[in-house]
C-alpha cells in the first residue's frame, strides 16, 4: 500500500523556504549538510533522498508500490485504461497496461496499446524540430523567423508578422490567444485553411505575454516542415519515429484509426465515461495529433535523459536543451511565496519540491483523452501515463505519487482530488445558456422563416440556415459538414448546442438575431469570444 505521512508545518515552511532559493540540478556532490546533496554550484542542490539510499534502491521501491497507484486512481476516477512505462537511465525498467481499452469490450490495455497522446505531442514535436536543426547545415534554429521558412502571413500584429521565431511558436509568446484556430477545426476546417485565416484574429503584445496556443506552435512547427520540403507527418517519421523504433507511433490520425491494439476515447457524459467520439486532431498535429504508446514513448524519453545523446537518431543536443530549458514564466509569477512554473520549446520546465528540475507535459481530449510523462534527469528518471478517458487528473496523479515516493519516501497530498479540482474547469459545460431550461411555452422567433438563406463570416466562412420539420439548422465549416440545431428560447434570440473539444457535453448558448442596415445577422455566443462570431446575411 502507498505510504502517506503528513508534514509538520515547522517541516513545511523549512523546505519551502529552501525551495525558494532553489532552481536547477546538476551532477552531486558529497554533502556536509544532514539532509541535502550539494551540487557543483548552488541552485544544482537539491534535497537527499531519504535514509541515505540511492536513487536506485527509491526507484525500486516505488515502482513495487506503483500497480497499486495505478489501481487505485482507476477505482477513485473511473478512468477506463490506463498504461504506463517507467525509465532509468537507457532501461526501460517497468511497463504495464490496467484496464480496457473500450467500455464495453472485454479487450486489456496493454503497454503496446496505440493511445491519442493529445498535447504530449508537443514535446515529441520539439524533439523533431531539434533533429530538423540537426540536418539544416545552419539554416535553421529556433531563432529563426517563421517567415524565412514559410510563405503566408498569420499574425495580425506586423511585429509579429516580421519578428515571429520557431521559438516564440513553441513557447505560445506570438500573442496568439488560446483556442485561436481550435474553435476553426472544431466546426471542419485543415490545417492550410486554419493556418491562413489565422491572421484575422486579434493578437496579445508579442513575446510580453503567454497564451497556450495549439495552432500557434502549429504554425512553428509546418514552417520547419515546410523547409524542407515535407510535410509535418513525413517529418517526424523521418526524424523521430523511424530512427527510435517507435513502430506504433503516428503524427496521423488515418493510422491510430487503423491499429487494432488501440484505446477508444471516452468522453465524460452526464458524470459516466462513454465512448462517444472520434477525434481527429490531423489540423492540429504538431500540437496534439500524435498516437502513440508506452513502450514507445519510453524510447524517446530515454533520449531526452541522454541529453539528445542518440545513436539512433540524429539530434541536435544544444537545440533539445534549449527546448527544454525555461523560456517563458507560464504560470505562478504574480505570487512572490510560490515557485513559478516555466514553458521551454514544447516542454514545461519548473523545480520539483526537492529542488529537482522536471521537464513534462500533460496531454488532454475533452472528448476523452488524458495524458502525462515527466523525467527528472537528476534522479536520471521518467514516466509517461497514457489514460483513455476525458481528463480527470489520473495520469497526473500517477506521476506525482510515484515521483514523490521516489523523492521522500511518503505521498505528499491527496493528488487525485488536488489534480481532479485542476481539470474540473476542462469538463465545464460552456455558453450563455449553460445549465439553464428553456423557458415556458419557447418558440421560434416570428421572422423565423425570414432567417432561412445563406450567411457570411470573413473568419468562420459560410453558414447556411435549412428548415428540418418543424426546425432550423445551421449548417457551418466546409461544405456545412458541422449541423447545429437552432432551439427555441425567446423573443430574442435562439440556442444551440455545441457538443465538440472545446464545448463540453452540456453547453447550451444564444444566437442572437440582429438587424442593421436593412439586414440580418445572426451572432453566435460561443464563436464571439473574440468578437469574430456574428454572420451577416447574404441570400
Amino acid at each position: 500500500m502507498v505510504r502517506r505521512k503528513s508534514v509538520r508545518a515547522g517541516a513545511a515552511g523549512a523546505v519551502v523556504l529552501g525551495m525558494l532559493v532553489l532552481s536547477a540540478c546538476s551532477g552531486e556532490t558529497s554533502s556536509p549538510v544532514d539532509g541535502v546533496v550539494l551540487g557543483t554550484q548552488p541552485n544544482a542542490d537539491v534535497l537527499a533522498l531519504p535514509q541515505g539510499e540511492t536513487s536506485e534502491q527509491r526507484i525500486a521501491e516505488a515502482l513495487e508500490e506503483l500497480p497499486d497507484i495505478a489501481e487505485r486512481v482507476l477505482a477513485e476516477t473511473d478512468v477506463p485504461g490506463m498504461s504506463i512505462a517507467v525509465v532509468h537511465g537507457d532501461d526501460t525498467v517497468y511497463s504495464q497496461g490496467f484496464g480496457v481499452r473500450e467500455i464495453g469490450a472485454d479487450e486489456s490495455v496493454t503497454p503496446d496499446t496505440v493511445f491519442q497522446i493529445a498535447s504530449l505531442s508537443k514535446p515529441l514535436s520539439a524533439t523533431g524540430v531539434a533533429a530538423a536543426i540537426a540536418e539544416s547545415e545552419s539554416y535553421l534554429d529556433w531563432q529563426t523567423p517563421i517567415r524565412d521558412l514559410m510563405p503566408g502571413v498569420f499574425f495580425s500584429d506586423p511585429v509579429a508578422a516580421q519578428g515571429a521565431t520557431v521559438g516564440d511558436a513553441f513557447s505560445h509568446r506570438t500573442g496568439m490567444f488560446t483556442g485561436t484556430g481550435d474553435d476553426l477545426e472544431d466546426i471542419g476546417y485543415d490545417r492550410d485553411e486554419i493556418l491562413q485565416r489565422l491572421q484575422l484574429n486579434p493578437l496579445d503584445v508579442f513575446r510580453d505575454s503567454y497564451h497556450y496556443s495549439n495552432f500557434g506552435l502549429t504554425v512553428g512547427a509546418e514552417a520547419v516542415a515546410v523547409s524542407r520540403g515535407q510535410t509535418w507527418e513525413e517529418l517526424m517519421d523521418e526524424l523521430v519515429f523511424e530512427p527510435l523504433g517507435m513502430d506504433s507511433s503516428s503524427a496521423r490520425h488515418d493510422d491510430y484509426l487503423s491499429r487494432t491494439d488501440r484505446a477508444v476515447l471516452h468522453a465524460k457524459i452526464d458524470g459516466e465515461f462513454t465512448p462517444r467520439h472520434d477525434r481527429d486532431p490531423d489540423a492540429q498535429a504538431p500540437a496534439g495529433g500524435v498516437s502513440s504508446t508506452a513502450n514507445d514513448l519510453a524510447l524517446w524519453m530515454r533520449v531526452l535523459l541522454a541529453e539528445g545523446e542518440s545513436d539512433q537518431m540524429s539530434i541536435d543536443a544544444d537545440a533539445l536543451r534549449e527546448a527544454m530549458s525555461p523560456q517563458v514564466i507560464s504560470g505562478g509569477g504574480n505570487d512572490l511565496a510560490v515557485r513559478p512554473s516555466h514553458y521551454g520549446f514544447g516542454f514545461n520546465a519548473s523545480p520539483l519540491l526537492s529542488g529537482r528540475m522536471a521537464y513534462s507535459h500533460s496531454g488532454a481530449f475533452v472528448l476523452g483523452a488524458g495524458t502525462a510523462f515527466q523525467v527528472v534527469p537528476d534522479l536520471d528518471l521518467g514516466i509517461v501515463v497514457l489514460t483513455n478517458g476525458a481528463p480527470v487528473g489520473a495520469a497526473e496523479s500517477v506521476i506525482a505519487e510515484f515521483t514523490d515516493l521516489v523523492q521522500f519516501g511518503f505521498v505528499t497530498r491527496d493528488w487525485t482530488a488536488d489534480f481532479g479540482g485542476v481539470f474540473a474547469g476542462y469538463l465545464t459545460p460552456i455558453g450563455d445558456l449553460a445549465g439553464s431550461e428553456a423557458p415556458g411555452g419557447a418558440a421560434l422567433p416570428d421572422e423565423a422563416d425570414a432567417l432561412i438563406g445563406r450567411y457570411t463570416n470573413d473568419y468562420f466562412g459560410d453558414m447556411e440556415i435549412v428548415a428540418v420539420g418543424d426546425g432550423l439548422v445551421a449548417r457551418i465549416g466546409p461544405g456545412g459538414v458541422t449541423e447545429m440545431a437552432l432551439q427555441p428560447w425567446d423573443e430574442e434570440r435562439m440556442a444551440y448546442a455545441p457538443e465538440n473539444e472545446n464545448a463540453p457535453y452540456g453547453s447550451l448558448a444564444s444566437a442572437w438575431v440582429t438587424h442593421e442596415d436593412g439586414g440580418v445577422q445572426l451572432r453566435l455566443d460561443t464563436f464571439d469570444t473574440r468578437g469574430l462570431g456574428t454572420w451577416t446575411k447574404t441570400s
